[in-house]
């Protein structure tokens, strides 16, 4: 079946999701978990075909990589959305009217929504989870790097829905090409929203070529900003953490900003990058303290292109400030509203960092690695929205929900 036709079927699907209760959905949640943990190996056989099209070297590489733990994970984060509470048929306000009216604002699925995604075999089952759980069908755009992991697991998926007598259609991934790509973001009256989720080009192609609303899911180029009031036993591991973590995700960090009067404490700011590798592209100042004191190989002068730039690998940025506002104007200047991060004892410093800084998550003390849906609570998340426009930061359930009102009397009439 052509992408258009797999549409059509998608949407025809969303009655079936009307129909079921909380206690169905998780159920299914549940017993596609089970079944994820169950075959194991077949997606790690799937996983290791596309892993086998791509070289290691690729920032892409550690994405596209799946390994026992990583399914126990993505199956964990399964069962964690299906404990979560429904965020259907909420009423989020009601008003009685003088003449007697009852109007109430309620929480209801969007219906179907369409994620366009790269080499993140993971991501087809979080937005799944979230979807079935929110009520929303799901069609899933992976890119062809993870084709074959995607297929293993929607074959999976679409298995346990059919003992359910569930329609396999809630759950739809169309193929890899850019076809498909290209009919979803002109499916109006198909699909009701699309998420992107990747690299700034992929996210800049949907925005200026979908006809069907979007969310964006922008890249995530981060900053921490090292106060001159900061403390650098803290400092330290947060740097750490934050860029080598995992440095194909979207709140690794890019670049470190540092107040001139902190320069001397630079070298020990920076000793643990140097056992991942880490290449540090330092502006003049940066460079001259870490001279001798970071291996010359690592080590290079920053340029312009080293500013703004998701690096999704083993680099970072150092850019040297003299006071907290400069600090803030560089991160304004270079920040994709992501996530920023100041490292300060000073109460004051950092009330005005969360304040003036522009993003959907503003961290102080505290690594950028937690942007993320699972690590706030959310049992997975469906993207990290930049934008401010209905959703911002890690999206979940309550954000892939919107409302209608509902409106009830007893004969009432508007007579004017």
């Amino acid at each position: 079946m052509d992408a258009t036709g797999l549409l059509i079927k998608a949407s025809e699907a969303k009655n079936a999701l009307n129909r079921l209760a909380d206690k169905e959905i998780n159920d299914l949640l549940i017993a596609i978990a089970s079944a994820l943990e169950e075959n194991k190996e077949e997606i790690l056989v799937a996983n290791q075909r596309d892993l086998d099209r791509m070289e290691v070297s690729d920032p892409k590489y550690d994405r596209l990589k799946l390994t026992a733990e990583r399914i126990d994970g993505i199956a964990g984060d399964m069962r964690n959305v299906a404990s979560l509470p429904s965020p259907l048929d909420k009423i989020l306000s009601e008003t009685v009217r003088p003449n007697g009216m009852v109007i109430r604002k309620v929480s209801v699925p969007f219906g179907v929504i369409g994620v366009i995604y790269e080499a993140r075999p993971n991501v087809t089952c979080d937005v799944f989870s979230l979807c079935l759980k929110s009520g929303n069908v799901c069609v899933l755009k992976g890119g062809s790097d993870a084709e074959f992991s995607n297929e293993k697991l929607v074959e999976i998926i679409h298995k346990i829905l059919t003992e359910h007598h569930i329609p396999k259609d809630v759950c739809t991934l169309l193929p890899p090409d850019r076809e498909a790509t290209d009919i979803l973001l002109h499916a109006t009256g198909l699909v009701d929203l699309i998420i992107p989720r990747g690299s700034c080009g992929l996210i800049n192609f949907v925005r200026r070529n979908s006809l069907v609303p979007i969310i964006e899911t922008g890249a995530g180029i981060c900053h921490t900003y090292f106060d001159k009031d900061g403390d650098k036993e803290k400092g330290q591991p947060i740097i750490t953490n934050a860029k080598t973590r995992r440095v194909s995700v979207c709140n690794a960090l890019d670049c470190l900003v540092i107040h001139a009067e902190r320069l001397s404490d630079l070298p020990y700011l920076c000793n643990k990058l140097q056992e991942s590798n880490v290449i540090i592209y330092a502006d003049k100042e940066a460079y001259n303290v870490l001279k001798g004191n970071y291996p010359e190989s690592l080590l290079k002068l920053a340029t312009e292109a080293s500013f703004g730039t998701e690096f999704l690998d083993y680099k970072m940025s150092i850019r040297t400030v003299s006071t907290i506002e400069e600090a803030i104007s560089h991160i304004s200047k270079y920040s994709s509203k992501h996530s920023e991060c100041i490292i300060s004892e000073s109460a004051e410093a950092i009330r005005l960092f969360e304040r003036m800084v522009d993003a959907a998550c503003v961290y102080s003390n505290v690594s950028t690695a937690f942007t993320d849906g699972a690590q706030f609570g959310f049992g997975a998340e469906i993207g990290i929205s930049t934008q401010k426009a209905h959703a911002r930061g890690p999206m979940a359930l309550a954000e892939i929900t919107t409302y209608k009102y509902i409106i009830e009397g007893n004969g009432q009439i508007r007579t004017k």
